[in-house]
């Protein structure tokens, strides 16, 4: 299952939103030493540098075409073809400051992976996450709904297990809060001003969520699928007026300080 840069990046200024309320938590000091985990194209990358100007910074990826194009965005930033969950596991350098943006509900066992992060900070180090809590949005519930119901259900019956089950606020508190210094949780929930409408929720999802649905589709299939399902998202998110559908996304951020 691949990934196109060009693809998620026709939302960029909305998907950035959250990263930037995020960022703007993290404290500033000189020296600093982050990473960018599940760096996509770079653009969260690329906010980081401004939020930590005076930070060596390095960000990975397990998409070589999302590296690729963080790489042609960032010209001399340590990006690396890399699994976030190896990373954590493993024993290395100690960062001030572990980020991921909208990346870490793609990596499975979240119940090891962030005290794994954890203990990848230094003393004082901040492990800041925003990961998309929508799963229960008629979006995605429209997602499966399709999936199962049309002629390639066969095909798509593992589709929906390939982003890690959704875990609530409190179970990520009760996770961390005995191995943090500090641990904060908070959602938010944004309303995306789509001027597509239907098409544009479409659009929208088909550079995330849709896409364990459609890889493992032929052309045929695809085009079935998508029509279907724009169908039923035009009926769940009606357009105002003007065209315009606002989507409401769900965020679930995670600040823990070590």
């Amino acid at each position: 299952m691949t990934w196109s840069p060009d693809q998620y990046l026709k939302f960029e200024r909305q998907r950035a939103q959250p990263a930037l309320d995020l960022l703007a938590r993290l404290p500033v000091r000189p020296g600093q030493l982050g990473i960018d985990l599940g760096c996509g194209p770079g653009n969260s990358t690329e906010m980081m540098r401004a939020r930590l100007p005076d930070a060596e910074l390095a960000g990975l990826d397990n998409s070589p075409e999302m590296i690729a194009a963080a790489q042609e965005r960032m010209p001399g930033t340590a990006f690396a073809l890399a699994d976030a969950a190896a990373w954590a596991a493993e024993e290395g350098e100690e960062y001030d400051v572990i980020f991921s943006n909208a990346a870490l509900q793609w990596v499975p066992d979240h119940a090891a992976l962030f005290p794994n992060l954890l203990r990848r900070l230094k003393p004082g180090g901040v492990l800041a996450v925003q990961m998309p809590d929508n799963l229960d949005e008629p979006a995605h519930a429209l997602m499966r709904r399709v999936a199962a119901e049309g002629p390639w259900a066969g095909v798509l019956a593992k589709a929906a297990g390939q982003r890690t089950p959704r875990q609530r606020a409190e179970w990520y508190y009760g996770l961390l809060a005995g191995q943090a210094a500090d641990v904060e949780v908070w959602i938010t929930i944004y309303h995306h001003p789509l001027a597509e409408g239907a098409d544009g929720v479409v659009e929208w999802f088909r550079g995330s969520g849709l896409r364990p649905f459609l890889a493992p589709l032929d052309e045929g299939q695809r085009a079935g699928f998508l029509a279907r399902y724009r169908e039923e998202v035009a009926r769940a998110y009606p357009a105002l007026a003007d065209g315009t559908v606002l989507l409401p996304f769900p965020r679930l951020f995670i600040l823990a300080t070590r």
